[in-house]
C-alpha cells in the first residue's frame, strides 16, 4: 500500500474557555476579600472602570460605529442574562448602566444592607508572632557561650521543628560543626531543652517528656523511670506490669500516670507564629418573622460603571485609531467584569437560598439535625451544573444565628440508610457517637461493635468500621485506651 502525502480542508467544532470565560469562573471560587481585593485591582488597570457615588447617568445618546463594534463582549459560553444587543441600530447607555450597575452590587429579592451594628465584628489587623526558633534563640543569646558553642547550639535550634522535634540526627548537626569534644554538645544539646518550653530539641517522645519530668518542682523516680522504659506499657494501661518491673503498687502507678499526663508531649506548640486567619462570610442569614432571610455580603463591593470620559473617545471621531482601539477592548473587559460580579452574587444567592430551604430543621436546633445533602441535590434544584455548585461552595462562608460555618460542611452523603435504616449525615453521626463516649461509664467504655448496636436501635444502620473510622476523625481513642 502506497503512502502519500496531501493537503486538505476539514471543519470541526471545539469547545474554547475563552479568557472572559475563565474570568468568570475565577470570580466564582474566590471568597469576599479575595474579590474584592481583585476589584480593586480591575479598577486601577481599567480606566473604563468608576465607582458610583450615588448619582445616576443621564442623557441617552446614538452610540457611534465605533461604539458598536465594541459591544462584542458576547456571552454565549456564560449562563445569564446577555449583556450586548449588538444587532441594535442603536445603544442606550442611560438604560444600560442603570440596569448594570444596580445589579452589580446588590443580590435579588434583597433589601437594603444592615446597619454595621447588626453585622458581626471582625479583628482586621492581625499582628505577626514570634517563630518558636526566634523565641529559643533570643533566649539562647542571653548566655555567654563561646562563637563554637553559639554556633552549634543555633544549628539545634534551626533544626526543631514546628512540635519542638529535631528534624535531622544529632550526630549530623555535631559531625557539620566539627565539634571535637562530644560532651561538649551534648551541654549544647540540654542547654538548649532546658530553654522555654522545656523539652524542645529532643529526638524522641522518650527524651521530650524526660526533660520536662526532670525540670518538675519536686522530682518523682517512678515517673522517670516508666518515661524511660514503660512508656508503651503505660500507653496500654498495663498498670500490672509496669507494677512488677518497679515492684510498686498499681496506685503509684496510677499516680505517675496523672503526672506524666500534665507533660506536654509537643512543646514546641506553645509557641507559634502563625496568625489567625479571620473569614469573612460571603452570606449572612437572618431570622425574621419566623423565617429564614439570606442576604450576600456586599460590604466593600463597589458599585461599578462605565467612566463618561472614555465612552466620549471612543464617539470622538478625532481620536486616533489606537486610542480608540485601547478604550474598546478596555469597555469589553470592564463590562464582562460587571457581567461576571453580577453573576457571582446570583449565583451565590441561589445556592445559599436553596440550603436553607433543605436545612431548615439545621438551623432551628442545631447540627445534629443536619440532613444528608449532595451537590447534585443543589445543583438540580437551581439549574445549574454540579461543578459550579463546587466551586460557589469552596472557600465560602455562611454566617448564621447558630455560628459561622463553611458552605461545604452542609453536604454529608447520607449514612446509615440501608436495611430499613434512616439516612443520617456524617457530621450528625459524628455527635451521637461523641454524645454516646462522652456519656458511656469510664470503667466499662464503649466498643466500636457496641456503639454500631446501639445506633441500630436507632434505626441507624451503620458497621463497626464506619464506627472506628468517624472516633479516629474525631482523635477520640479506642475503648481499650479510654479504660481508667
Amino acid at each position: 500500500m502506497a503512502i502519500k502525502m496531501h493537503q486538505g480542508l476539514k471543519q470541526s467544532q471545539s469547545l474554547m474557555i475563552t479568557p472572559q470565560l475563565q474570568q468568570a469562573i475565577k470570580l466564582l471560587t474566590l471568597t469576599h476579600l479575595e474579590m474584592t481585593t481583585l476589584i480593586s485591582q480591575e479598577m486601577v488597570e481599567n480606566p473604563m472602570l468608576e465607582e458610583m457615588d450615588g448619582e445616576m447617568l443621564s442623557g441617552a445618546e446614538e452610540p457611534s460605529r465605533e461604539e458598536l463594534d465594541a459591544q462584542e463582549a458576547t456571552s454565549d459560553s456564560f449562563s445569564g442574562p446577555e449583556l450586548i444587543e449588538g444587532a441594535k441600530e442603536s445603544f442606550d447607555w442611560e438604560s444600560y448602566t442603570e440596569s448594570f450597575n444596580s445589579a452589580s452590587s446588590s443580590s435579588p429579592n434583597m433589601k437594603e444592607s444592615s446597619s454595621p451594628e447588626d453585622m458581626p465584628s471582625y479583628e482586621n489587623m492581625v499582628s505577626k508572632g514570634q517563630s518558636l526558633q526566634e523565641h529559643l534563640e533570643w533566649q539562647l543569646r542571653m548566655e555567654n557561650l563561646s562563637a563554637e558553642h553559639l554556633n552549634l547550639a543555633l544549628d539545634i535550634i534551626g533544626n526543631i521543628d514546628d512540635d519542638g522535634y529535631l528534624e535531622v540526627p544529632f550526630d549530623d548537626i555535631v559531625a557539620r560543626n566539627e565539634v571535637k569534644d562530644k560532651d561538649d554538645a551534648l551541654g549544647m544539646l540540654g542547654l538548649v531543652q532546658h530553654l522555654d518550653p522545656v523539652g524542645c530539641g529532643a529526638q524522641n517522645l522518650e527524651e521530650c517528656l524526660g526533660v520536662q519530668a526532670r525540670m518538675l518542682p519536686e522530682r518523682c523516680p517512678l515517673v522517670e523511670l516508666i518515661i524511660e522504659r514503660n512508656l508503651h506499657d503505660l500507653e496500654k494501661k498495663d498498670y500490672a506490669r509496669i507494677a512488677k518491673d518497679f515492684g510498686v503498687s498499681k496506685d503509684k502507678v496510677k499516680e505517675a500516670e496523672l503526672i506524666i499526663m500534665q507533660l506536654n508531649p509537643k512543646p514546641g506548640r506553645l509557641v507559634s507564629a502563625e496568625e489567625t486567619q479571620y473569614v469573612v462570610p460571603d452570606i449572612f442569614v437572618a431570622q425574621v418573622g419566623g423565617e429564614f432571610v439570606v442576604q450576600v455580603n456586599d460590604e466593600g463591593v463597589p458599585r461599578l460603571r462605565i467612566s463618561n470620559l472614555y465612552k466620549s473617545l471612543i464617539k470622538n471621531s478625532q481620536s486616533n485609531t489606537e486610542a480608540k482601539e485601547f478604550v474598546q477592548d478596555k469597555l469589553r473587559a470592564a463590562m464582562w467584569l460587571i457581567k461576571s460580579i453580577d453573576n457571582r452574587q446570583k449565583t451565590i444567592y441561589k445556592v445559599a437560598n436553596s440550603i436553607v430551604k433543605t436545612q431548615q430543621e439545621f438551623f432551628k436546633k442545631g447540627p445534629a439535625f443536619l440532613k444528608p445533602m449532595i451537590l447534585k441535590d443543589i445543583a438540580g434544584e437551581i439549574g445549574m451544573h454540579e461543578s459550579t455548585v463546587s466551586r460557589v461552595t469552596t472557600n465560602k462562608f455562611m454566617h448564621t444565628p447558630i455560628g459561622t460555618f463553611e458552605l461545604k460542611y452542609f453536604f454529608n452523603a447520607g449514612i446509615g440508610g440501608k436495611n430499613g435504616g434512616i439516612d443520617i449525615a456524617g457530621e450528625s453521626l459524628k455527635l451521637k457517637i461523641k454524645e454516646m463516649i462522652a456519656n458511656e461509664d469510664p470503667k466499662r467504655p464503649l466498643s466500636d461493635q457496641k456503639i454500631s448496636e446501639l445506633l441500630s436501635t436507632r434505626d441507624i444502620v451503620v458497621a463497626r468500621r464506619t464506627v472506628a473510622k468517624y472516633r479516629e476523625s474525631m482523635g477520640i481513642a479506642p475503648s481499650s485506651k479510654r479504660k481508667k
